[in-house]
């Protein structure tokens, strides 16, 4: 490892200091820059990275010594270093990743806390370029105040995360870092101005615009299909053969790919070339079923969607893949007419396991009496129907129990928000892309996963691709766009 060549800007935050960020917080975000606020990652009871640095001995649980902890900062500011070049900066960084991939969970904690307290913007400059680019709104100088704002407000764990991303393996070392980290934002609250300064880079580095659209196949490398294979997460690959099915004739399957990492697939989705909406998903799965003739298919089935990268949450590129490969398969097949999903709808039974007895309460009175004819009971209770759903391979989609079922998804897909935005995750996926809650299909995904998440339901949300923006006014003003069935479906 290295020594060090350049101290950090000053750590210690006055309380006058630390009142004015907070209460500018909000003007900050305001002008749409990132800010700072400079929080401490020690708990109560805990010591400062900045006391510990200053210390001899270890105290209590702390995973570093002191001089292990200094020896860690000196490295890491060697990699930031201003006077180095970004070329010099990289190579500086990777004994540092070396080192990290070594240390333990409870070392690498410390590393964050040097991150979070050491690599901190200098408030007093803020300050100053805060009262300059308010002095100079309305004039001529307002462009250069702002700017001279930006440059503020880059924190020196910008640069040093800038620097790690030089070398060859810095980038996938960036975005492991993250998707360690992002199971801790709840516990290590502190941690959250570590995570926004990546998720900025982030959204910087895998702009679309850098971003690749490949066609992948059964002829693609075989170790490009078994990342296929590792990360497919909405119908799981069960060996060779289901994948070489996924990729005949009569499908295919686009991924976006970064220059960084050539061979890793961010994003990819898998498509269905038929010649009407899909309402199941095992004849796709069907390994032995004969592949369609493409010459007819008028309709494009999007049905599995996986993004591959934990570290890139909060980085959306769904909606330019769903366009891109729209513009792609239109022009391989200028027939088709129809794109639509088959999709799960993995928070339903959740849902409904907390929502059951509203439900029932605002459901059409005659299924009610219906499904106690089917139960041989006379005046049937939530509790019957729920535990009538436990057994849903026994009812068709005709009968009572399914019906009050099919009454209680398009509520939830259709009516259902917080905060503004669908409760589901893939309906807010599909839906903020601008598409609609078109069509439940009963019994549509029978697994053993299909009947955990939905008891066995799945809907199809259609891309009416000149309704895309209208869809998307709509949800914005806190309206879910969806068919008429589905609309008659949630009054009944």
């Amino acid at each position: 490892m290295t020594t060090a060549t350049e101290t950090s800007p000053a750590t210690g935050v006055d309380s006058a200091a630390n009142s004015w960020l907070q209460k500018s917080a909000a003007w900050l975000r305001s002008v749409g820059i990132p800010t700072e606020l400079g929080s401490s990652s020690a708990a109560e009871g805990e010591r400062s990275t900045t006391e510990r640095l200053k210390a001899t001995l270890r105290r209590g649980n702390e995973a570093l010594s002191p001089r292990e902890l200094r020896r860690l900062l000196a490295d890491l500011q060697a990699v930031g270093a201003s006077e180095v070049s970004d070329a010099e900066g990289g190579r500086l960084a990777e004994p540092v990743m070396q080192w990290y991939a070594a240390a333990q969970p409870e070392q690498r904690l410390d590393c964050w806390r040097l991150l979070c307290e050491q690599f901190v913007p200098d408030v007093a400059k803020i300050g100053q370029a805060r009262q300059r680019y308010e002095d100079a709104i309305g004039t001529a100088s307002m462009a250069a105040a702002e700017r001279h704002l930006r440059k503020a407000l880059q924190t020196p764990r910008m640069r040093l995360f800038q620097r790690f991303a030089v070398p060859a393996q810095g980038m996938r070392f960036l975005l492991d870092l993250r998707a360690q980290m992002l199971p801790q934002l709840k516990s290590q609250e502190w941690l959250v101005a570590v995570d926004a300064d990546l998720e900025y880079l982030f959204s910087t580095w895998f702009d679309i615009a850098f971003l690749e659209l490949r066609s992948l196949s059964w002829d693609s490398p075989a170790s490009l299909l078994e990342k296929l294979i590792k990360y497919e997460a909405v119908h799981d690959i069960r060996s060779w053969t289901d994948l070489k099915n996924r990729l005949d004739s009569d499908r295919r399957c686009y991924g976006f790919f970064h220059p960084r990492l050539p061979n890793e697939p961010l994003i990819f989705v898998e498509v269905a070339l038929v010649d009407k909406m899909s309402d199941s998903i095992a004849p796709l799965l069907d390994e032995a079923a004969a592949a369609a003739d493409v010459n007819k298919a008028s309709t494009a089935i999007f049905y599995s969607i996986s993004n591959t990268q934990t570290g890139l949450r909060g980085v959306s590129f769904g909606d330019s893949l769903i366009k891109t490969v729209v513009e792609q398969l239109l022009q391989e097949f200028p027939k088709l007419r129809q794109f639509a999903t088959l999709s799960p709808i993995p928070g339903f039974r959740s849902w409904l396991s907390k929502n059951a007895a509203e439900v029932w309460e605002g459901a059409d009175k005659r299924l009610r009496a219906e499904l106690g004819k089917a139960l041989d009971k006379a005046e049937p209770t939530v509790d019957d129907w729920m535990a009538a759903l436990e057994q849903p391979g026994q009812w068709q989609a005709g009968d009572a129990a399914a019906k009050l079922l099919l009454h209680a998804a398009a509520r939830y897909l259709g009516k259902s928000l917080v905060k503004d935005k669908p409760v589901d995750p893939v309906a807010r996926f599909h839906l903020g892309n601008g598409s609609r809650v078109e069509r439940l299909n009963w019994a549509g995904d029978t697994s053993a996963k299909g009947i955990k998440q939905s008891y066995g339901l799945m809907v199809n949300y259609l891309y009416d691709l000149k309704r895309l923006d209208k869809h998307r006014n709509a949800l914005a003003q806190g309206k879910i766009p969806m068919s008429s069935g589905i609309e008659a479906l949630a009054k009944v």
